[in-house]
């Protein structure tokens, strides 16, 4: 009797301690469990978290390309990127519990940083340069278009002295005075009795003007603007063409006033009405001077 009671009390602790180990089981079970699904949501952020900071690293290196101009840079650039893309998709495959390779990616991003913060100080190196470039050429062009408009300045200013000089260097024929003679050498009025014009003006002085042989042409235009001459082929040049002359003279110049006197033989009809006297020398018209036959 009492050999049964006894065992009877070691089977109830016997169970009473199987319960509890099931018990602590049950209870470590549930704890690993909740802490498995902690850690695998931890993965998950983290794992999230990594892509999106591969995404805004691609999408940077997109926005760093718009600021280059240096072809071997962007090309660098662009394989930079193919890379991260590259990694990227590598790492929406990897599973979130494979520790292992978020923790190479993880690394891989690191390296990833590192070298965009290279190209990133490459590129702002690049860009103080093309300002200062910029700038240079800049002061540059300024100081030769400032140059440019002084060499303008001066050549017109010198187009301007050389015009004046060439004006004062100019001679000048006054007084132009024209006699009609008769055959008696005198003065005549009436046009049938003039058989030569008398032509007389006066050279100024000019000690700016060339001194020397000057060869002078005195046209003489009738009524109708025809001008007097004894063959067609006495011309002389003007301003891009030929102009028949009536008269040509050839006298020493010394700088000096100087007066010049020359005849035209009247061979043809002359007719009342204005005639017109020119004289020129040295590619210029020079002087000249209306007068009437009655």
């Amino acid at each position: 009797m009492t050999e049964n009671k006894n065992n009877r009390t070691i089977t109830w602790i016997v169970g009473g301690i199987l319960i509890l180990l099931l018990a602590g089981v049950s209870v470590l079970l549930i704890s690993e469990k909740k802490v498995n699904k902690e850690l695998t949501q931890e993965f998950e952020l983290e794992k999230e978290d990594l892509e999106n900071q591969y995404t805004t690293f691609a999408r940077q290196y997109d926005e760093l390309k718009l600021t280059v101009s240096n072809d071997s840079l962007s090309s660098l650039l662009e394989q930079e990127q193919l890379k991260t893309q590259r990694l990227l998709e590598e790492l929406r495959t990897v599973k979130s519990s494979n520790a292992r390779e978020i923790r190479r990616l993880r690394n891989e991003l690191a390296t990833l940083r590192k070298v965009m913060i290279s190209y990133i100080n490459q590129i702002d190196s690049l860009n103080r340069l093309t300002a200062q470039q910029k700038e240079i050429i800049a002061d540059v062009t300024q100081k030769y278009n400032a140059a440019s408009a002084t060499i303008n300045n001066l050549s017109q200013e010198k187009k301007a002295l050389n015009q004046k000089v060439t004006l004062a260097a100019q001679l000048d024929a006054t007084a132009i005075e024209v006699t009609p003679l008769n055959k008696r050498n005198k003065r005549t009025k009436r046009t049938k009795n003039i058989v030569q014009l008398k032509i007389d003006f006066v050279i100024s002085k000019n000690i700016t003007a060339q001194t020397g042989e000057k060869t002078l042409y005195v046209r003489i235009t009738k009524p109708d603007n025809d001008v007097l001459t004894k063959n067609d082929a006495d011309v002389f040049a003007y301003e891009n063409r030929n102009l028949r002359y009536s008269i040509k003279k050839y006298i020493e110049y010394t700088g000096e006033e100087q007066p010049v006197t020359v005849y035209w033989d009247v061979e043809e009809f002359l007719y009342a009405g204005t005639y017109r006297i020119d004289i020129f020398t040295d590619g210029n018209l020079i002087g000249s001077q209306n007068f009437s036959l009655n």
